[in-house]
């Protein structure tokens, strides 16, 4: 697993690792530079859409002066810090009705703050209007009824059509988010709109398989608390929403948008009549968390998600705890990061989301490995009999983004295989990996565990390096670090392609 320190210590859920990693690294910006190659790495502010990736550059701050993280974090009051308002969107949209509504338009009511739907309360329950963390009232979310334009509620544009995608030969990125040197820190990128949710070519197995996690193991895969009808209603429109319009040869929606068709699995779902988490369980594989601000506080509290890429932890175990609580078990976390986290949460714009990636080294391709499983003992040993065919690089691609309507906080990631053997493929990833594994923090790689696989990983990767460096794929000389294409690698998107058919 990758070495983020999220919900375990034993394992590292590395899918939940923007939860906790954000508050490390946000920082400080390195310039790293290579001798001999003539090639930078550097983490470059990028464009968001359209074009390159670009980094994040409003961060969570340090603590106020004069206080220690630990200190600003016991006495942090977040019951009136609020995420900017959406409400703004409101006078485009309603005209896009068929009977506009008349709703005050004001972009943040006065009583927006002190009239908050309560936490555990479905807007359905109650008698008076309220208004959600994002400023919307729930009269504005009732006028707006289903599948609303979410582009521009959130100010995240949809995805652009991609008519070329075959999913019987689909491929997910090539992501290999290595980087050198390599510290705790967070390398995060804006959410590029057209990949948000990315499919390929096992995608009917990997529903089967989620769908087979959920009926063995229950809740402890996919669970919610009252009080989240309305984010799990509005994430499931989301998704739906954007397989639509990023697959419009594989998915619609009926013309009273109450069906959804899936031409990939040749079926339909009835929206009214599932759960939106097991909607989104049948027809997208990624996992989902979601995370509600209590106004009571104004902290952030995980009360609904479908999670079946867990190692070492699971839903039920976690299901109502508030950030801090959750990462309890976590080196440092009350003292360097709680109050970075907290803030960052609290203030999250719906129209800035982030992704990023973390790595790990796995045997074969465990995708859910709750507390006591018996594949836990492939990481005790290492096996004499390991062949490198069956080791892994699992990349968890993570995204964050708040919600508009209802202001949860989304985090979604999946979890990505590539057999190692492949690395001889891209070049500079072998000797960047290999130098991870080698002379990484020894603190980082346990946290990894890679350890159960280095003895062959190590060795196999070093080979590959040298063979770059003969065939003049790698420049004799190559110091490694973080390359300037990361989270990919030079040639990346012409072999992708290849791969695909398409070239």
């Amino acid at each position: 697993m990758a070495a983020d320190p999220i919900f375990s210590l034993k394992f590292l859920p590395s899918h939940v690792v923007v939860l906790a990693a954000l508050a490390i690294s946000l920082f400080s910006v390195l310039f790293v530079s290579k001798k001999g190659s003539g090639r930078l790495a550097l983490p470059l502010v990028r464009r968001a859409w359209p074009g390159r990736l670009r980094h994040v550059s409003t961060l969570p701050r340090t603590p106020p002066p004069g206080k220690t993280a630990l200190e600003a974090a016991a006495t942090a009051d977040f019951k009136d810090v609020f995420p900017p308002s959406r409400r703004g969107s409101l006078a485009k949209i309603i005209t896009q009705l068929p009977a506009p509504p008349a709703l005050d338009l004001a972009s943040s009511p006065d009583e927006a703050r002190s009239s908050v739907v309560p936490l555990t309360a479905s807007i359905d329950d109650l008698s008076s209007p309220a208004y959600t963390p994002t400023a919307f009232s729930t009269e504005d979310v009732k006028a707006l009824g289903d599948f609303p334009d979410y582009a521009e509620l959130s100010g995240v544009p949809l995805p652009q059509p991609y008519p070329n995608f075959d999913i019987k030969t689909a491929l997910a990125r090539p992501y290999r988010p290595l980087r050198w040197a390599y510290h705790q820190t967070m390398s995060l990128t804006k959410l590029e709109p057209d990949w948000w949710l990315e499919l390929e070519k096992d995608y009917a197995s990997r529903i089967r398989q989620r769908q087979a996690l959920v009926a063995e193991h229950g809740t402890a895969v996919l669970n919610y608390l009252p009080g989240s009808e309305l984010a799990c209603k509005e994430l499931m429109e989301m998704c739906l929403q954007f397989l639509c319009a990023r697959y419009p040869h594989y998915f619609s929606l009926s013309a009273d948008k109450t069906t959804f068709r899936n031409g990939i699995l040749q079926n339909e779902t009835r929206l009214k009549e599932k759960h939106p988490l097991l909607v989104l369980l049948d027809n997208v594989p990624e996992d989902f968390a979601l995370m509600f601000r209590d106004p009571d506080d104004g902290f952030y509290y995980f009360r609904a998600g479908v999670i079946c890429s867990a190692l070492g932890w699971n839903v039920e175990t976690k299901l109502g705890l508030q950030l801090h609580q959750i990462h309890a078990p976590i080196p440092d976390y009350k003292e360097k990061m709680r109050f970075s986290m907290d803030r960052y949460f609290s203030r999250l714009p719906t129209d800035r989301p982030i992704q990023r990636g973390s790595w790990g080294l796995e045997i074969d391709q465990p995708l859910f490995m709750p507390p006591g499983d018996p594949l836990e003992a492939n990481r005790e040993s290492q096996q004499a009999d390991l062949t490198l065919s069956r080791c892994h690089l699992r990349v968890d691609w993570q995204t964050l983004r708040r919600l508009p309507l209802s202001g949860a906080i989304v985090f979604n990631f999946k979890a990505l295989f590539t057999p190692v053997e492949h690395f001889r493929h891209e070049p500079y990833i072998p000797a960047l990996c290999a130098r991870n594994l080698r002379d990484g923090k020894k603190s980082l790689m346990r946290y990894k565990n890679t350890w159960h696989v280095e003895h062959v990983v190590v060795p196999a990767l070093e080979r590959m390096a040298r063979e770059q460096v003969a065939e003049g794929v790698v420049e004799e000389g190559w110091e490694e670090q973080t390359l300037r294409e990361s989270p990919w690698f030079p040639g990346w998107e012409e072999q992708w392609q290849r791969e695909q058919g398409f070239a």
